[in-house]
């Protein structure tokens, strides 16, 4: 891309046949800045599963970590996002994608009122002011697999953990490279802090 190469990293566990589940994070920044939340948070919670998936003798099916390059404008939402190419890879071996999970701005915690926003302001009453949980955002009709994540999740989790399934269109509900997976027919959920709506400084 624009003379340069560009590559995601990707680490596979479990056995090679069968379904796959996916954990992305892109690993690029906005412009000249640190990216601490925007993406560093992240990348630093993808490298911890690993860890653990790295300790496992066994696995039900083969989970791939991937760090994504080129997510950021100007190449959001072109093929030349790291996560397109990864997922139009995946749907060109005909793998089965159980789901995609994609990890965005999750290292903001705020536990004072009125410091989670919302793009629609009446959602505070449903949850809340206090930016102190994660959520699991989806668009609708993708499936039960955002449902079952949570559910999991939920079991094992120290912080609080908040659904959200909302149409495509609401700002935010399409941002991240989960977006990609969309595109190709696989079920796939973002895992964040809200991004912009607590963290007002996150790139």
């Amino acid at each position: 891309m624009r003379g340069q190469t560009y590559r995601n990293v990707l680490g596979s566990f479990g056995p090679t046949a069968g379904s796959r589940l996916i954990i992305g994070a892109h690993y690029d920044v906005c412009g000249d800045q640190p990216g601490a939340d925007d993406n560093g948070t992240d990348v630093a919670a993808l490298l911890e599963p690993a860890r653990l998936l790295g300790q496992q003798p066994t696995l039900p099916y083969r989970i791939n970590l991937v760090a994504y390059t080129l997510e950021e404008p100007p190449f959001f939402r072109t093929p030349n996002m790291g996560s397109y190419v990864h997922a139009a890879a995946l749907k060109c071996k005909g793998v089965s994608v159980l789901g995609m999970v994609a990890l965005e701005m999750l290292g903001y915690y705020a536990n004072q009122r009125e410091t989670q926003h919302y793009p629609i302001w009446p959602l505070r009453f449903i949850y809340g002011s206090r930016g102190n949980y994660v959520t699991v955002a989806q668009k609708f009709g993708n499936g039960p697999f955002g449902r079952r994540f949570a559910r999991y999740y939920r079991g094992v989790a120290a912080l609080p953990i908040k659904r959200f399934k909302a149409p495509a269109w609401l700002s935010g509900v399409d941002f991240s490279d989960r977006i990609n997976y969309w595109k190709f027919g696989y079920p796939a959920v973002l895992l964040t802090g809200t991004a912009f709506y607590r963290n007002r400084n996150y790139h």
